[in-house]
């Protein structure tokens, strides 16, 4: 009997063969051990989705990889492959449903107004956080409808609105402490040309790869003249990523960095 091929062989063979977008276009062996341990971050409840960006690869194929990717890695959380217009996010549902209902709760989440009329960002206006919560809970209503069929571990869907800002939106959905927001109507310019931001990183070892592989599955930023007022929140979200990764044993070697940076541009 031939020996059984090491798992990351078998990582980087489900992406290349599932995820193509033609004849040529494979990932790279460093993107699908990366995609792979995103997936897997987001299975391992470090974080509540995570939004496919390595191709224009569709609906089906994503879903053919992660089914895969279930069975290679024993995964047994229930994942959902959510479209948003043109945007994928591969979701712990469980998880997700827990996120949002906690941050319609309990204000966990500092929205962050970097519209371009703007001299500096600030945080948000109280009436513009309400709007986005009534987002927030159109959204968490169709999670709510997908938990509830319990028929498969990976389902998918489909959810839209036209008044959703969706850079706002992402930002929740993936789990950040801090999201951007600005009127999406008008057009995407915003106010953090020239101003210091304040970058989180989060990345750490997937266990049944060789050890020095790291997955960064966490990446945002603030504006370092809010850090002082939000820090507290920062500090709690730091805290409760740290108490889930106890809780898992697919990483090891939490790092969780911070770094300020200036921009002349920042395409949000």
């Amino acid at each position: 009997m031939g020996m059984a091929k090491p798992f990351s062989h078998l990582l980087i063979a489900a992406a290349q063969h599932h995820i193509r977008t033609g004849k040529k276009t494979k990932l790279s062996h460093s993107s699908t051990l990366r995609l792979a341990g995103e997936v897997l971050a987001v299975a391992a409840g470090l974080k509540p989705a995570f939004l496919y960006d390595y191709n224009s690869a569709g609906i089906l194929q994503i879903l053919n990889y992660v089914q895969q990717l279930q069975s290679i890695s024993q995964i047994g959380c229930r994942l959902h492959i959510l479209s948003i217009a043109d945007n994928v996010l591969i979701i712990n549902l469980e998880m997700m449903q827990l996120w949002l209902e906690m941050l319609l709760l309990q204000n966990n989440i500092s929205f962050i107004d970097v519209s371009a009329s703007r001299t500096c960002p600030g945080l948000c206006d109280p009436e513009v956080v309400g709007v986005i919560k009534s987002h927030i809970s159109d959204i968490l209503d169709h999670i709510k409808a997908m938990v509830a069929d319990t028929s498969q571990l990976l389902s998918s869907s489909a959810v839209f609105s036209t008044e959703w800002n969706l850079c706002t939106l992402f930002g929740v959905l993936l789990g950040y402490p801090a999201s951007y927001s600005f009127p999406a109507q008008k057009n995407f310019d915003n106010c953090l040309s020239l101003v210091p931001l304040r970058v989180f990183t989060a990345q750490a070892t997937l266990c049944r790869i060789h050890t020095d592989f790291k997955v960064p599955f966490y990446s945002f930023s603030v504006p370092d003249i809010l850090y002082p007022s939000i820090k507290i929140g920062l500090d709690a979200w730091c805290e409760k990523l740290k108490e889930a990764f106890r809780a898992q044993k697919d990483f090891t070697d939490l790092c969780i960095t911070t770094e300020v940076v200036t921009l002349t541009a920042v395409a949000l």
